[in-house]
């Protein structure tokens, strides 16, 4: 399963490179270092919810885009854990080897 700070800080970088925009152009917009931020942008660091709309701010994105972004990385996630689950399962339980024995001495 990913890891909300990954998940998180991809997303922001991904916001960020979108527009064209700087580790330094954000972090001094947004307040923050510009080492924390890049330690955020990677997953190093949890950026508290203050930070983090400083950042969205900055960005001039809604926070809530930004966590819809997270969310449905979550969700793709979850599906493929879902479908390496489901293709490990058997479709149909397993006969037990005496289950024909049985039918053809009923069928007599």
């Amino acid at each position: 399963m990913p890891v909300l700070r990954n998940e998180l800080g991809d997303v922001l970088r991904d916001a960020r490179l979108g527009q064209g925009k700087t580790l330094r152009d954000i972090s001094s917009q947004a307040r923050v270092s510009l080492g924390y931020l890049s330690e955020v942008e990677r997953g190093q660091k949890e950026a508290s919810s203050e930070l983090l709309a400083s950042i969205c701010d900055a960005l001039n994105v809604p926070m809530s885009t930004i966590l819809r972004d997270v969310s449905e990385r979550f969700e793709m996630a979850e599906s493929l854990v879902d479908a390496r689950l489901l293709s490990r399962m058997p479709l149909m339980p397993k006969i037990p080897d005496t289950v024909p024995e049985l039918l053809h001495s009923i069928e007599q």
